[in-house]
């Protein structure tokens, strides 16, 4: 149902920017069926402040695929499956980005665990995975680093979608849909 991913990236912009680190979770609603993690070649150097933000330097993704080398991966893992990312917009934008350098169009259906927590669980003071996580009790394992991020936000959306049903539960008599 559900491929929730996190990335690690060069920068900010889709233009000049590449993926660094990919890391995927299939998720059923209530478990994990399929993981997938890797360093990838962003084939440019990595700026000294990624690194010190992520810890991913140039040596470490030296010998690291390329994403034309995972991209079927990618392709094969996220088919027919609803592309969660916590800030989606900046996650789908890169993979959107980085298909398009290879002449394919990626297009999968995206739900944020930004806006979704905003709705479901107002009044937070910050909805980044880290401060959000830590008012929720969510453990972050490598911290900026795609693995430990998409877990995180594993177990941030299983909170969200159970809040959902909650919320539905109450109001079904009225028809009303948050997502």
């Amino acid at each position: 149902m559900f491929s929730i991913i996190d990335i690690e990236t060069t920068g900010n912009n889709t233009k000049y920017g590449k993926i660094t680190e990919f890391a995927l979770y299939q998720f059923d609603g209530q478990k994990i069926t399929k993981e997938f993690s890797t360093l990838l070649n962003p084939e440019m150097d990595i700026p000294f402040y990624i690194t010190k933000l992520t810890g991913i330097n140039n040596e470490m993704v030296k010998d690291a695929p390329r994403f034309h080398e995972v991209a079927r991966t990618i392709v094969e893992l996220t088919a027919g499956r609803t592309f969660v990312a916590h800030n989606v917009s900046f996650d789908y934008n890169f993979v959107k980005k980085e298909f398009e350098r290879l002449g394919y169009n990626f297009n999968r259906k995206t739900i944020c665990t930004v806006k979704l927590a905003r709705k479901l669980i107002p009044g937070h003071s910050s909805y980044s995975l880290g401060k959000l996580c830590s008012d929720l009790g969510i453990e972050i394992k490598e911290r900026h680093r795609a693995a430990g991020d998409a877990f995180a936000t594993v177990k941030l959306f299983k909170i969200l979608l159970q809040k959902n049903e909650l919320i539905q539960n109450t109001y079904d008599s009225n028809n009303i849909k948050l997502f």
